[in-house]
Order: structure tokens, then sequence, then C-alpha cells
């Protein structure tokens, strides 16, 4: 069994524990190990693009060089997370003062240059395991459901940095629902901000934007949608009128294994 540092992140040890708990599962049943790194850190939820302000990415390459020092990939699935993480690997890569600045703080034994391979989840089950090779490892297949993938603003974007597929039309959400055998539905706000970031501060705006999101998967012919976020998840579920199951990607995957009964809520 292959092992690959991974990154869980604060929200998936409380509220989003079934995002963590099926993506554990489904990746052993699939032949990956997912260890965490030993005293990991919140990585900070959203990332602060001042090249000149580290300490808000501090734990962010503490994480990556846990993995550089473990000689593996690291595998994230928040989508929160993962923008965190990729953004600041990316960024060390890129500007020499502020990786100078990173390590002189750190003081690490070998000093890190964004030398680490980051996996968001889903870029895994594509880029590693293979989606042909996934549709095989099913064992009970989600034939017949019309499922809905969300992205929303996080997985995507900033594109040159997380790499992750085309952010005006994407694909891997819609290819890793074939692989399980079910029917993604493509709609207009998939890959639109649904709001959560403003609901403490204008409700009725993430209202309006996780209604236009949710009504437009509707409209399109969705029975559930699903995310790898988990602010997302909160935002839909309780801020829109939908009755719209929304769920995490890891839970239809492990529905899919024969690991977990039916998704639908």
């Amino acid at each position: 069994m292959e092992t690959y540092t991974y990154y869980p992140g604060c929200t998936l040890k409380n509220k989003a524990k079934d995002l963590d708990h099926w993506a554990r599962a489904s990746a052993e049943a699939l032949g990956i190990a997912l260890e965490e790194p030993a005293q990991w850190q919140c990585c900070g939820g959203a990332y602060t693009t001042a090249t000149d302000e580290i300490a808000t990415k501090l734990s962010a390459v503490r994480t990556l060089n846990a993995a550089k020092e473990a000689g593996r990939p690291l595998v994230t699935v928040c989508s929160a997370c993962h923008n965190v993480i990729k953004q600041t690997n990316y960024d060390i890569a890129r500007y020499e003062d502020m990786a100078a600045r990173v390590n002189n703080y750190l003081q690490l034994p070998e000093e890190y240059h964004g030398e680490t391979t980051v996996y968001h989840y889903l870029e895994m089950l594509r880029d590693v395991i293979g989606f042909d090779k996934l549709r095989e490892a099913v064992k009970n297949p989600l034939t017949g459901k019309k499922i809905a993938a969300y992205y929303g603003c996080l997985l995507l974007r900033p594109s040159k940095a997380l790499a992750m597929d085309d952010p005006e039309n994407p694909t891997i959400m819609e290819d890793f629902i074939r692989a399980l055998g079910a029917t993604p539905v493509v709609y207009a706000q998939r890959n639109e901000c649904c709001g959560g970031y403003i609901t403490l501060e204008d409700k009725s705006q993430a209202e309006k934007r996780s209604n236009a999101v949710m009504k437009s998967a509707e409209d399109m012919g969705a029975e559930m949608m699903i995310t790898a976020c988990p602010l997302c998840m909160y935002n839909l579920r309780k801020n829109s009128g939908s009755e719209l199951p929304v769920v995490y990607f890891t839970e239809i995957l492990a529905e899919a294994l024969g690991l977990k009964e039916d998704s639908d809520e």
C-alpha cells in the first residue's frame, strides 16, 4: 500500500467529519494510506496574497516541509485548506524574498522552496489512481443518480497556482461522477461563489447566492449535489431554501466502493 502525507485541516476534525472519514476509508480501499504529519496546525483558512507577510503562511510551510522530509506527495481534501497550501507552495517557489523570510524564521534543517507535490484528493483520484481504475473498483455503481458537482470559488482559482482544471469549464468532478456510474448534471452556477464567506456580514446576500446555485442545479434536473468545501456545505444547506440533498464527494465515493450506505439525505 502506498503512503501519502495527508493534511485534513481543522474543520474535518469536528463539523466535517464525514468528509474526512470517508476520504480515509475510500483511499485505503483503493490502496493508498493517508498519514497525517505530526503536530500540524491550522492553515488559516484564507490565503493572504502579500508576499512580505509570512506569519499566516508558516503553518502551511511546516506541513509542506513535513511531506518533503517524508519523501511523499501531500494530499488535501478540504477546498479551503487546499487553496491555502497550494498557493503557499506556488508562491514560495516563485518569490525568493518570501522563501528567504520563511526559511530564516523557521530555521529548518534544510530550506524549503516548494519541492512538495500537492494533490487535492480529486486530483489524486484522477492523476494517481486514474478514473478508469476507480471505475473498475466500484462495487455499487450509482446508476441512475443525477448528481450536480459544486466547485465553488476555491478549488479552481487562482487557476495558475491551483492548476487543477479549467476554471471556466471544469470537468474533474463530472468525470469523477461518471466513474462512479452516475450521471453528472452540468449547470451554470457550478463554479460560482455560494456566498459562504459573507454569511455573518450579510446573510441576505449569502442566501441569494446559495439559492441561485441550488436553483441552477435543480433546473437542470439534479437530484443531489456534491462538494469538497465544508463552508459551502454549511451555506448551501442552511442559507438556501432548497431541499436538494448536499453531501461531500467522499460520501458518494464510499457508497460506490461499497463502504457506505446510500448517501441521500
